[in-house]
């Protein structure tokens, strides 16, 4: 479900020797002498024996996508025809990369049309705009192999690596290498979106970062703004600002060589309300002191994940903190060790570090064979932190996660490692404006199996109870403040645009996009002034 994913920290040694390069792709450019042409536009309708396949096609099972059609894109030219009918057709559109959508804004157009963007996955280098192309329907997976082993580069992307590229990458994604890289928007070039800008005008439009482009909005709205809003993105074009020349070798990101992981575990059994605060406080306090920009400990990303028990549902493993950072300086080992010592400290736990540094790529791609629907039926919600919690926030977090409940699925609260370079960049430079925040938070519950509306509604209830109780001091929502910054657009939640949940006043697009919505609002008059592409938390015309 996350971006900084439990399965990615764990896994990496069962990768090693498995890591292929993957279909051939362009070496220059899209089209290039000898590829064969792309597959032409397929429509699936129900009835074909592929729909249900493309149903299945989501990591949330709780939502499932039935709509009129399928359209499965596999080029630019595509996207432009299949916008164009549905538009003639007053057809409502969804789009669809990775299927990673924490809520169900892929399946909502029904019975509209939900336009397929997973033929579209060419990795490669363009040398006349001097950056690296991805197209949005390649996963973080195929995205990680190509660059890596063709070029030696990467970008600081997420690690669930069947994640798509074109939704990640809009909401500002995130993962290991951000807080030594930055967010991967921090190195986004240029975008190519296909646009309804005017009734039966369909085009595909180039906006780029250029001071002189005269689409340059567009590309930062791109930047952060979350998917479904603008357009379709077909391609995204990336290179790191102020790298110079034309060899593709220096113009993204050089990942560590080897990365070493570790971790340390916690019982409910063993810790009382003083410990786990002091286990809080302690993690919350390592990470103000090390999450500014240059940091010595800019490679070190970790995730503390606190899962609900003692119980019929509860994780193996109540209290897991599992951390990875650069493995080849001398002192790495060392680095680790004090970090979980830091974090530990007056606490306990059992820690471990793996006695050999993983090969980056076996480690980034180790979470890359995820299937759909393989996180079953859930819900989540999201928070970014500035320091670390209250003591109200911990004494609830205490209460709802350590108290058993047979009622309540598998629940957790996630603390995802943050800031560093991610911190340095101005929030108005790009659309993602939470650019002083050391953790992202993670609230969710997995929903029973089988459905049924009274075991949904109690878990619902739950974990929506928790929520609320966490922000009670702002109105049940994470209203950006001194502790607290918002909200993550790619962990949509549409309970905040809710009054029944969201008391504060503070409307829900300020929560994830602050400063920012304004001047989104202002680019979605001039590409999408007809309102085409929308969802139930999709940026809205400013006239």
């Amino acid at each position: 479900m996350s971006e900084l994913s439990r399965r990615g920290f764990l896994g990496g040694t069962a990768a090693l020797g498995l890591v292929s390069i993957g279909s051939a792709t362009p070496a220059d450019a899209a089209g290039a002498a000898g590829c064969p042409p792309p597959a032409g536009l397929v429509t699936v309708v129900p009835g074909d024996p592929r729909y249900e396949d493309l149903v299945l096609r989501r990591i949330n099972q709780r939502f499932e996508a039935r709509p009129a059609a399928f359209r499965l894109v596999h080029s630019t030219e595509q996207v432009v025809r299949a916008v164009s009918d549905a538009v003639l057709s007053r057809q409502r559109i969804g789009l669809r990369s990775g299927g990673h959508c924490y809520e169900n804004f892929t399946g909502d157009p029904a019975p509209g049309v939900v336009i397929d963007l997973s033929g579209m996955d060419a990795v490669y280098f363009d040398s006349a705009r001097r950056a690296f192309v991805v197209e949005a329907g390649a996963t973080l997976s195929e995205v990680y192999q190509r660059l890596y082993l063709g070029w030696g580069v990467t970008l600081p992307a997420g690690d669930c690596g069947s994640v798509g590229a074109g939704g990640h990458v809009q909401g500002g994604g995130y993962g290991p290498l951000s807080r030594l890289h930055g967010t991967v928007v921090d190195h986004l070039y240029a975008v190519e979106v296909v646009v309804a800008r005017k009734p039966g005008q369909v085009t595909a439009v180039v906006a780029t970062r250029e001071p002189d482009d005269p689409h340059r909005e567009l590309w930062w709205a791109h930047t952060g703004g979350g998917g479904g809003n603008f357009g379709v993105v077909t391609r995204y074009w990336f290179r790191t600002p102020g790298a110079d020349g034309g060899d593709p070798r220096t113009l993204l990101p050089k990942p560590p060589a080897t990365v070493l992981k570790g971790f340390q575990q916690w019982s409910w059994e063993g810790l009382n309300r003083e410990s786990f605060g002091k286990l809080i406080r302690n993690h919350g306090a390592w990470h103000e002191r090390h999450s500014a920009p240059g940091s010595a400990y800019a490679s070190l990303v970790s995730l503390l994940s606190i899962n609900k028990g003692p119980g019929p549902h509860a994780f193996p493993g109540d209290l897991f903190l599992a951390a990875q950072m650069d493995g080849t300086p001398p002192g790495a080992a060392k680095m680790l060790n004090d970090y979980f010592a830091a974090v530990s400290d007056g606490v306990g736990g059992r820690p471990g570090i793996t006695p050999v540094a993983i090969p980056w790529l076996a480690s980034a791609t180790a979470d890359g064979q995820s299937t759909a629907g393989s996180a079953g039926r859930w819900k989540g919600k999201s928070a970014y932190l500035r320091r670390t919690f209250t003591e109200q926030q911990i004494d609830t977090a205490y209460r709802k996660l350590s108290t058993a409940d047979p009622a309540i699925g598998p629940a957790m609260l996630w603390l995802g490692a943050y800031g560093g370079a991610v911190n340095a960049v101005d929030p108005a430079a790009t659309a993602l404006p939470q650019r002083d925040s050391i953790f992202k938070a993670i609230y969710s519950v997995t929903l029973p199996e089988p459905s049924s509306s009274a075991g949904d509604a109690t878990n619902l209830d739950w974990l929506r109870g928790f929520y609320r109780e966490m922000y009670a001091d702002t109105g049940g929502v994470p209203v950006p403040g001194e502790v607290n910054d918002g909200a993550y657009i790619n962990y949509p939640d549409v309970d905040l645009a809710d009054p029944e949940h969201n008391t504060s006043g503070v409307p829900w697009y300020t929560l994830y996009y602050k400063e920012n919505y304004p001047r989104l609002r202002r680019v979605k008059s001039t590409w999408d002034p007809g309102n085409v592409f929308r969802h139930p938390l999709s940026v809205q015309p400013d006239r």
